[in-house]
């Protein structure tokens, strides 16, 4: 069991605001994990993604990027749908050449389609892409579909689960606050690890943070608000960290907190008081 932890981005404490300058900051502080944040567009280079890879590996910092936040394969517009197709792709490109793990990204919105047609939508977009990424030696990266915080959004864990058990090269990533939020304050950690245990995977990729959320029109479904830091225990993560270390899960928790790299650093002593050992 190894466990993986570090910010989603650059650290709030780091004076180098570049993404070098990010993982010599998690290095520096102890932390082993660093999500590459390309939320508002693929902007890095070929060479410096190769740079990032090349430092990373290194200093034994473990890699994931996350792509543009505009990204809909529920589109029902071509160009739309392209666009969003492109985005990934051009996020796991990059991802290749700095050896990251796995690329996330939202997958898109219901809008009007029902859940069986936005699951097929999703389900075609992804077997698009992996057979793109084959074709161009890109097939070393994982596609990440994140579970989504609300009930517009496809992106509930059953969904996820059995697009991933129908399309090789796909994974659930694990929003635990998003879960927390889209249930209405409700979470089962136990629960949620038996469901991801039929995909049989090695390692399982996460965000985590506090967050906020408000009523969506049913009194056991929610929306997100916003993150909050782990403190406000919005959930409590405890028993979280008891089930990992119970079920000895090889996992990332990656910190979307607003206080980044100080909440992966309390998750960090909060994992070494329950007796495992960095």
């Amino acid at each position: 069991m190894n466990i993986w932890l570090g910010p989603a981005g650059v650290g709030v404490g780091s004076k180098d605001r570049s993404t070098l300058g990010g993982i010599k900051y998690v290095a520096e502080i102890k932390l082993n994990s660093m999500e590459i944040e390309y939320v508002h567009g693929v902007k890095m280079s070929i060479d410096t993604a190769k740079e990032v890879g090349n430092l990373a590996k290194k200093l034994n910092i473990r890699l994931s990027c996350h792509a543009p936040y505009f990204i809909n394969l529920c589109s029902e517009e071509k160009y739309k749908l392209e666009a969003s197709k492109r985005m990934i792709l051009d996020s796991v490109e990059r991802a290749h050449y700095m050896h990251a793990k796995i690329i996330v990204f939202h997958p898109g919105y219901y809008q009007k389609l029902s859940e069986k047609e936005a699951f097929q939508k999703i389900k075609e977009a992804c077997e698009d892409m992996l057979d793109r990424m084959k074709k161009h030696g890109f097939d070393d990266v994982i596609l990440g579909l994140e579970t989504t915080g609300k009930i517009s959004q496809f992106g509930t864990l059953d969904e996820l689960v059995k697009l991933c058990m129908e399309v090789n090269g796909c994974s659930p990533v694990v929003d635990w606050s998003h879960i927390y939020a889209r249930q209405a304050g409700r979470i089962n950690f136990s629960e949620i690890f038996d469901k991801i245990s039929v995909l049989k995977s090695e390692h399982m990729h996460t965000h985590i943070s506090g967050i906020e959320f408000f009523p969506a029109g049913r009194m056991d479904m929610g929306n997100e608000k916003y993150h909050l830091p782990l403190s406000t225990k919005k959930p409590d993560f405890e028993p979280l960290i008891r089930e990992i270390l119970k079920r000895g899960i090889d996992i990332t928790l990656i910190s979307e907190s607003p206080i980044l790299e100080k909440d992966a650093l309390l998750l960090k002593n909060m994992f070494e008081e329950a007796g495992y050992e960095f």
